[in-house]
């Protein structure tokens, strides 16, 4: 069985008005989470503003129901001078169960940006 990779950044309830008639999440609300979840660790990592750059492909694995814990996991895997890439895992904890199944994951750019909206140097992780 496999297990969640990185640190949990966000948790968040499945809700009615994010699913479709069927009770399934709509996909879009489950890569925004995982773009707030992004934007979370990699604000932390530049210690400033970022944005998102880019986001490799995805591919849902399974479905996210009405009632599911949605739980991002990021994890830095590379940082450039200005950009970062971070591996993002969304994962499913079932209602009112314990199990947890992945939902998706992904790669997400981000790049650290100044006051001016320009891009900046990431400056070396803190000790």
């Amino acid at each position: 069985m496999q297990n969640p990779s990185g640190n949990l950044t966000l948790r968040t309830l499945a809700m009615p008005a994010d699913a479709n008639a069927a009770g399934d999440i709509f996909g879009g609300w489950v890569m925004a989470q995982m773009d707030l979840a992004c934007g979370i660790a990699a604000a932390e990592r530049a210690r400033g503003r970022v944005v998102t750059a880019a986001v490799n492909e995805m591919f849902f694995q399974k479905a996210m129901k009405i009632g599911d814990t949605l739980c991002i996991y990021t994890g830095v895997e590379k940082v450039g001078r200005t950009s970062m890439h971070l591996r993002v895992e969304a994962w499913a904890q079932r209602y009112l169960k314990t199990d947890f199944e992945m939902v998706t994951h992904a790669t997400f750019v981000m790049v650290a940006l100044d006051a001016a909206g320009k891009p900046t140097p990431i400056p070396p992780e803190a000790g």
